[in-house]
């Protein structure tokens, strides 16, 4: 468009001077004598020459302006993205939930130019209270319990304020809403909607993500103490049986004067004391040794590792490759890689009979791998578990290793003893990590 203007600019004046000329060389010479002829001619060109830069400068500046907009709305729309990605970040970078919020009404209040922003999120009363606020704190109230996402107050009654609000809906549901306000009248065009919609979803997203975050750690408490109960069950609650019934025998050899026998009952009730208290000892120890955050799987099983022998009198070794350290294992799978670990120690010391157990951890084959083995008297079968088979808690470790996308086997060491192995791909680690995120 330009270059043709330009070239209009050129050739449209150099034909009219040529047909000036023309008729100056015929009609005026006859007409006009010199230099009045010439006058003319000059003056001619120079209207011609102002008329057509007067139009061409005209459309030059419109379509500037026209460039000027589209500019200025890209760096608009520019804004609007690298803001987005802030809040984005923000949301993958951090598991608070105040802060992705307070990012959010930042963002909300800066892009749209408001004097102040709100998130207000369902109380789970049938009102809504303040989740977050930006700008102007005389303008917004703490709290609110307005009912529908439109009607509920932000800013003082008492000023002329305009709102625009956006409800946070997740899977159909409005759990809140986001809001700007200014105390000057103004309308909101569709890319200011957009905006704050989009904001709005963001943090939608984030709230959903926390309160999914909280019934998992909520599911996972259950799941913990359903574990308990049942080893409790399997194991205090059977030992008490037996100490009653012993105390019982013992209570019977006593009318009787068969005193050499209610000793040896006693003494059987002593060896089943001291198994139930290392039982106790071993299930606070299990309970107690959750990895701290930044510590790692490695270093948490060699603690916990040196606690279990010095409790159970029970010779184990650890070995860790330099893989298996370096591998990036998201805190979900590595606290159930720690609880298989524990509740295979667990059946080595309760039901192997062994004297030493090692325990390996190592990459192989694009899987994680642990593998605890035992010099113990062995298993029945050296074939791998069934799926059913109901002894020493195997169907626990299954759950825990399929919950994982991970496998588990068990199979009997020639010259005696048992290895457990749990692999974990970890390409599906990777993919359960980045969903957790």
């Amino acid at each position: 468009m330009f270059e043709r203007l330009r070239w209009l600019t050129i050739v449209l004046p150099a034909v009219a001077v040529g047909l000036i000329e023309l008729l100056s060389d015929t009609a005026l010479d006859g007409m006009l004598p010199f230099p009045w002829d010439t006058l003319l001619v000059v003056a001619t060109v120079a209207a011609l020459a102002f008329v057509f830069s007067v139009l061409a400068f005209r459309r030059i500046d419109s379509l500037t302006g026209q460039l000027a907009q589209r500019n200025a709305e890209l760096e608009r729309r520019n804004a609007t993205v690298r803001a987005l990605h802030r809040v984005s970040l923000a949301v993958t970078a951090t598991v608070e939930l105040d802060r992705i919020l307070q990012a959010v009404v930042d963002q909300a209040r800066a892009l749209l130019h408001a004097e102040a922003a709100v998130l207000l999120l369902d109380d789970g009363a049938g009102g809504l209270a303040l989740g977050a606020a930006s700008g102007d704190a005389t303008l917004i109230r703490p709290t609110s319990h307005g009912g529908a996402h439109g009607d509920a107050p932000l800013l003082d009654d008492s000023a002329a304020i305009s709102r625009l609000v956006s409800p946070l809906q997740r899977a159909g549901e409005t759990i809140g809403s986001l809001v700007i306000g200014s105390r000057a009248e103004r309308t909101y065009g569709a890319d200011e909607v957009e905006i704050l919609s989009s904001l709005a979803s963001q943090a939608a997203m984030a709230v959903a993500n926390t309160r999914l975050q909280d019934r998992l750690r909520e599911l996972a408490v259950i799941a913990e103490r359903e574990r308990i109960a049942r080893e409790m069950h399997d194991g205090l609650a059977q030992v008490l049986g037996y100490v009653n019934t012993k105390s019982q025998a013992v209570e019977h050899l006593l009318d009787d004067g068969r005193i050499a026998d209610a000793r040896s009952q006693i003494r059987q009730l002593a060896a089943a004391a001291r198994s139930i208290y290392v039982d106790v000892r071993e299930a606070i120890l299990g309970l107690r040794s959750v990895i701290d955050p930044g510590v790692g799987l490695i270093p948490a099983v060699e603690t916990y590792v040196a606690r279990f022998a010095d409790a159970s009198k029970l010779a184990v070794q650890v070995r860790a490759s330099d893989e298996a350290r370096a591998a990036a294992i998201p805190p979900s799978i590595e606290d159930q890689v720690f609880r298989i670990l524990q509740e295979s120690l667990t059946n080595v010391r309760k039901h192997a009979e062994a004297g030493r157990a090692l325990v390996e951890l190592d990459v192989h084959e694009g899987a994680f791998v642990l593998q605890v083995t035992d010099d113990g008297r062995g298993m029945a079968a050296p074939a791998d578990v069934p799926q059913d088979w109901p002894h020493y808690g195997l169907a626990a470790m299954r759950e825990r290793a399929d919950s994982i996308g991970g496998s588990i086997e068990w199979a009997a060491v020639a010259g005696g003893g048992t290895v457990l192995r749990l692999a974990v791909p970890l390409a599906g680690v990777r993919a359960a990590a980045a969903a957790t995120w």
